[in-house]
């Protein structure tokens, strides 16, 4: 006991020492170097109270499309950078390892991204079913509206028709989606009367027309990430394996992920601005909490604290075991990104975001992020599989439907890959909720039923996305120390080789030039 007293005054001590020695400069410092942090924090603040102080005024829906325009330019800026740093950065990512060290990184990062968004769905389900926020009656809610039927079959095989798209251009403003036509079939049936009187036996032909609901192939407008994920990493290994000749167009997409990462230093000054209006015009925005029934409010507090027990619990946690690292210092580094993603609500606009804080506060290695992010920014959303999971159970107890073993196993396996195929966009799991639903045959109108409080959960679950994918990308970096610094190696070799190589290449092509002169000039002399 005494032992613990002493290292506890020794530990006081040197606290008091530090606090005392810390002068101006270093105030200044501190500040300077957190400048973005503090800025982006303070313009959260300042927004939900800018957003509460304004809701008295009962704006109409022009004036609060005008007041949010500062935090729409900051979307659009964002947005327009998401697509060429995702294939540059892909593609040096993966030209900068070979196809050994590439196929040992991306097997580790879909074994992280498989194991947390099993747990993030076991998590959801447990949370649901202990808390069961979907008691009482159906009428608490208010009018619904129809929901577009979506077959889970052709979900599906559109996530896989999306992984390659036909044309790389259109990829980079549409995906492919099934859309159901009708179709008038007729069908001609014989009708033998011999059944009915055996006597005389006739045959009467009867034609019967129905109509039949077809798949047909469609377009939505939005970035296949997807699909240009696969291209850019295919791309990025043939690269990688061509040596010399792939340099050039290696040095292309190098100085093109630099540039775009330089226009991001620059956006990241505007940022605090846009997302202060961006979360005070969705506050004054909102419908009036009071009218929100108690079930809808239940179900809220069990979707925040699923993605809290996700967020501040298990992904610390793996991240500790595996690295033996403090987490926490670890995610104050990511608090920019982090606060970009709640105030954007989208993990693929916070993606430039993100590069900067784990290369530039967290040190990430540059071969890491660039393989990691786009990729977990695509298909490695733990947030959004966790809330699809919980609010299918929500809707089940809402229209007191009891959910058996299997059906609970159906509901985790497809919300994990509904999650794979949710676009890193504003509202997008609801897209997929459908598949969820359809799976257990739960009616797919209900979601309706949370759409009022969609805009607030979709906000936490991109940021719960954001912080696993970062995460993500500190194990797979610390796993992965090995391969990277004997790839640092072979590149010193390969430098040098390469210079010993061109080096008397130079010297006999000058002697040979000078010996030439040298012969030209005797010959002249003659």
């Amino acid at each position: 006991m005494q032992r613990f007293r002493e290292s506890i005054h020794i530990r006081t001590m040197k606290a008091k020492r530090k606090v005392e020695e810390i002068s101006k400069e270093d105030v200044q410092a501190f500040l300077k170097k957190n400048a973005f942090v503090l800025f982006t924090v303070g313009a959260v603040v300042v927004g939900i109270v800018l957003g509460f102080a304004l809701r008295p005024y009962k704006m109409t829906f022009r004036e609060v499309k005008y007041f949010s325009f500062p935090g729409e330019l900051l979307m659009r800026m964002l947005q327009m950078l998401v697509l060429p740093l995702l294939i540059s950065s892909l593609i040096t990512g993966m030209a900068a390892l070979d196809s050994k060290a590439s196929g040992k990184m991306g097997m580790r990062a879909v074994i992280y991204y498989m194991t947390t968004t099993f747990i993030a769905v076991f998590i959801g389900i447990l949370v649901v079913l202990v808390i069961h926020p979907g008691k009482g009656s159906k009428e608490e809610f208010g009018k619904q509206q129809t929901i577009e039927q979506v077959s889970p079959a052709d979900a599906f095989l559109d996530l896989i028709r999306n992984m390659f798209p036909p044309n790389l251009v259109q990829a980079c403003t549409q995906q492919f989606k099934t859309k159901y036509g009708k179709r008038v079939v007729h069908i001609t049936v014989t009708v033998n009367d011999t059944f009915f009187n055996s006597t005389n036996g006739t045959q009467e032909v009867m034609e019967i027309t129905r109509e039949e609901r077809i798949p047909v192939p469609g377009q939505v407008n939005g970035v296949n990430a997807l699909g240009l994920v696969v291209f850019s990493m295919c791309f990025g290994l043939i690269i990688g394996s061509m040596k010399e000749q792939g340099q050039l167009l290696r040095d292309f997409f190098d100085s093109l992920n630099e540039a775009i990462m330089r226009l991001v230093a620059i956006i990241m000054w505007y940022a605090p601005i846009g997302i202060l209006f961006l979360i005070a015009g969705k506050i004054v925005e909102m419908d009036d909490l009071t009218q929100m029934g108690g079930q809808l409010g239940m179900y809220t507090i069990t979707v925040i604290i699923g993605l809290s027990i996700h967020a501040f619990i298990i992904l610390p946690t793996l991240y500790f075991a595996i690295t033996r690292q403090n987490p926490f210092i670890f995610i104050a580094g990511l608090l920019q990104a982090l606060i970009t993603a709640l105030g954007t609500s989208s993990s693929s606009a916070t993606l430039p975001v993100t590069f900067k804080c784990l290369e530039e506060n967290n040190k990430i290695d540059k071969r890491i992020t660039r393989f990691i992010l786009p990729v977990g920014a695509t298909i490695n959303m733990d947030g959004t599989a966790l809330y699809e999971a919980l609010a299918a159970i929500f809707i089940a107890q809402v229209n007191n439907m009891e959910m058996n073993f299997g059906q609970i196993i159906t509901i985790s396996i497809t919300a994990t890959a509904a999650s794979i195929g949710a676009a890193g966009i504003p509202q997008a799991g609801l897209v997929t909720m459908v598949i969820v639903l359809t799976s257990v045959g739960l009616p797919t109108d209900d979601i309706t039923l949370i759409i009022a409080v969609d805009w607030f959960l979709d906000r936490l679950r991109t940021t719960t996305n954001v912080l696993g994918d970062s995460i993500g990308a500190g194990i797979v970096e610390f796993l992965s120390r090995h391969e990277l610094r004997s790839k640092d190696v072979e590149m010193g070799n390969s430098v040098l080789e390469e210079k010993e190589r061109k080096k008397p290449y130079k010297l006999i092509s000058q002697d040979s030039d000078f010996e030439n002169d040298k012969r030209a000039h005797t010959e002249s002399h003659m």
